[in-house]
């Protein structure tokens, strides 16, 4: 064991590792998912995260959750790579998808051992799934430009890859990143699998030269903000002059924040025939897989039904 301070919790403590995490709905939304589950004595506790802090800072997380009988778990946003990077080794167990994106959004135990998560590709699926019908490519013939090529970007393109009819999945896949190490693990996580997705990896910082790439779009494509961008870090990754695609969707991961990218396409719904998509969704499965996870709890369409009412209760 390392020598960090474990804080020895009295009650059971579920973490949540992020970077602003006092602003999050989740704050509202846990207690009310505790009751429905039958665990009120669970209580939610937040560690905030520099973006690509210190891996001693990510190693101290996992030790806490690690050596502390009362610490179950944490739900990770944001670091979900870099906490990996980090504190791999920490680790007794990864499940595949951990595996293969090298990425974390689950930390729990059982029997003994610290298992790490991606639930992701899962979260991403049912997301996606609810926000398209099948047979959607094929049946409007659009792209899927991802700005943004972290955890959830990563997450998204598995889930694609995997769908085993080929009108659901799109004949190509841009990812846009700022940094070149994402779009290089992304690569190498594509390379792994024989694909019909023709990926096109850019390295770009220019909301400018992201305008250039929305506007080249066929229609019906999917715009994807998974930068962060509205709520970890001001602004948008593209321009207010910049044309989302006739008839596509902007799908905005956040939920929260100032969500300068969702009011641009606001702005273009009639003028494109847009539809304009927000992350709440994606919170919801996605917090409910990782509680799940953590607490052993099998998440049934009836039990997600009710603690989706619960969620929306606080909007």
């Amino acid at each position: 064991m390392e020598p960090y301070k474990i804080v020895n919790k009295e009650v059971p403590t579920f973490y949540f590792v992020g970077v602003t995490t006092g602003k999050s709905s989740i704050n509202k939304v846990f207690p009310l998912w505790m009751e429905v589950l039958g665990c009120p004595e669970v209580v939610l506790e937040g560690i905030d995260h520099k973006i690509h802090d210190d891996p001693q800072a990510y190693r101290a997380t996992v030790a806490q959750i690690k050596y502390d009988p009362n610490s179950l778990g944490a739900l990770v946003t944001t670091h979900k790579l870099d906490l990996f990077a980090a504190a791999e080794d920490m680790f007794d167990y990864f499940d595949p998808y951990a595996e293969v994106t090298r990425e974390l959004s689950s930390i729990s135990k059982r029997d003994g051992r610290l298992e790490g998560h991606a639930k992701d590709p899962i979260t991403a699926g049912l997301s996606l799934d609810h926000i398209i019908p099948p047979n959607y490519f094929a049946d409007t013939g659009g792209h899927i430009l991802c700005l943004g090529a972290g955890g959830s970007a990563l997450a998204t393109l598995l889930h694609l890859i995997h769908k085993p009819n080929k009108g659901d999945r799109p004949e190509r896949f841009i990812t846009v990143n700022r940094s070149q190490g994402r779009l290089d693990h992304m690569r190498d996580m594509v390379a792994r699998y024989d694909t019909d997705i023709a990926v096109t990896y850019i390295q770009n910082s220019d909301p400018r030269h992201n305008d250039e790439l929305m506007a080249a779009l066929p229609e019906g494509s999917i715009v994807i903000n998974a930068t962060g961008m509205g709520k970890d870090t001001p602004g948008s990754p593209v321009t207010d002059d910049g044309v989302f695609p006739r008839n596509g969707i902007a799908w905005e991961f956040n939920y929260r924040g100032e969500l300068d990218f969702m009011h641009q396409a606001l702005r273009q719904v009639e003028r494109r025939n847009l539809r304009v998509e927000d992350g709440w969704v994606y919170f919801v499965h996605g917090w409910s897989q990782v509680v799940g996870q953590v607490l052993h709890i099998d998440i049934t369409p009836d039990v997600f039904q009710q603690l989706e009412e619960a969620a929306a209760s606080t909007r």
